[in-house]
């Protein structure tokens, strides 16, 4: 399976190449100076004369340049630049660099080829430039066989850190994929449950519906003003559910597949900011403190707001419950003009203190929302944004949890 390739800028490639390329001139650079140091300190030439020592440095200077290709075809770059070796001392710097590249690959087979041209090349550097013993030594094969061991050993080990990174890189790939889906199937999760929610209610509206035109089809003894107000019940009723009819496909049109398994029961009417004191006093039952701060006109706020303002609370309180347990909740539902006379909000806020010792409860909620182990709030944002509002969460500098939220009445 090939590794995945790790994106680097076109600037970083290019500072990469250079430096590598320079200190593999450099060294072999270093190293024909200290041969031509040591052939005028013993006044002697190169066996092909002394402006072999030119020809060193170009056939160098050329081994540098294929490094340039070791990438593409690394194998024949290790063969050629360590062959050059042999008569040139500028490109045994190259030949090191080709030999660690060609390492990084860990392929034994590959390494295992150079190895020939390598030794033979420290037999044919000592002919080029005549030493006082011109037979091949066991020392001069120690020392061929070390740098051949030590130049695999580094490339190897750079090998097995590349790897190491990129399997860390697609951990953290496969980690936020795993994510996105997780968040993805929360906000389908939350769209579906106001779908079913708006069901019941719509069932609920078209009941009362057929109830009331029922009464004018098969009562005749109704009275003028009965038989009006029975058809006002009537109309009332059908732009109610007309309008829930408009919300149910907002949500689900972007959904697929998302509709709920309906059976055709008309159910009662979701719980609204209507509930919210039994909705408190179930809480406080379970032995959470809980104080309750509610302004303005709440009776005024539509329902469908209505209910998703009490669907936020309800999951501020459980958050709460499971971790911060025994600590005081306060919950604020408050109506605030955003503009225009009709052009209005309702601000919901539930805080509560973070247990000392750890912060094991805010890493508890916070893990809620990342891990998947229940992504109420993640759902809660979708319901929010759907609605046109907005939902934030997270500790403030106080050192309290704040679930706050905006929810428009028209949009």
């Amino acid at each position: 399976m090939p590794l995945p390739r790790i994106a680097r800028t076109r600037r970083g490639h290019v500072w990469g190449e250079t430096w590598r390329l320079g200190v593999a001139f450099l060294f072999g650079l270093a190293l024909w100076g200290a041969v031509q140091a040591q052939l005028d300190q013993r006044h002697v030439e190169p066996t092909f004369g002394k402006d072999w020592l030119l020809v060193d440095l170009a056939i160098g200077l050329g081994s540098t340049t294929l490094l340039l290709w070791r990438r593409r075809w690394p194998l024949a770059v290790a063969v050629v630049t360590a062959a050059l070796s042999g008569i040139s001392s500028v490109a045994i710097g190259a030949s090191v660099v080709a030999l660690v590249s060609l390492s990084t690959r860990r392929h034994w087979r590959e390494i295992a080829v150079v190895l020939v041209p390598w030794m033979v090349a420290g037999w044919s550097h000592s002919m080029v430039y005549p030493t006082e013993d011109q037979v091949v030594t066991l020392p001069n094969v120690i020392i061929g066989l070390l740098s051949y061991a030590v130049s695999v050993a580094i490339g190897w080990a750079i090998g097995e850190r590349r790897a190491f990174v990129a399997s860390l890189h697609e951990r953290a790939l496969t980690a936020e994929r795993e994510q996105a889906m997780r968040v993805v199937q929360a906000q389908v999760a939350e769209r579906a449950r106001i779908a079913r929610e708006m069901h019941d209610v719509l069932a609920h509206r078209i009941s009362l519906v057929a109830m009331h035109s029922g009464a004018l089809a098969y009562r005749t003894d109704l009275t003028p003003e009965q038989v009006s107000e029975t058809a006002e019940v009537v109309r009332e009723s059908a732009n109610q559910a007309l309008t829930e009819l408009r919300a149910v496909l907002g949500v689900l049109r972007d959904v697929p597949g998302s509709g709920a398994s309906l059976d055709g029961t008309p159910q009662p009417p979701q719980p609204t900011l209507a509930d919210l004191e039994a909705l408190v006093a179930e809480a406080r039952s379970g032995g959470t403190t809980v104080r309750l701060d509610r302004s303005g006109d709440l009776e005024r706020v539509p329902e469908q707001v209505s209910r998703g303002a009490y669907r936020i609370v309800q999951e501020g309180l459980t958050n709460a419950r499971k971790h911060a347990p025994g600590a005081a909740v306060r919950v604020t539902v408050a109506t605030a003009p955003e503009g225009g006379l009709d052009d209005e909000a309702v601000r919901v806020t539930v805080r509560n203190p973070v247990p000392r010792g750890g912060g094991e409860a805010a890493d508890g909620i916070r893990q809620d929302v990342t891990v998947g182990a229940g992504l109420g709030l993640l759902g809660l944002t979708e319901r929010a944004v759907l609605a046109g509002g907005e939902l934030t969460y997270g500790p403030d500098r106080a050192g309290d949890f704040v679930l706050t939220a905006r929810l428009p009445w028209s949009r």
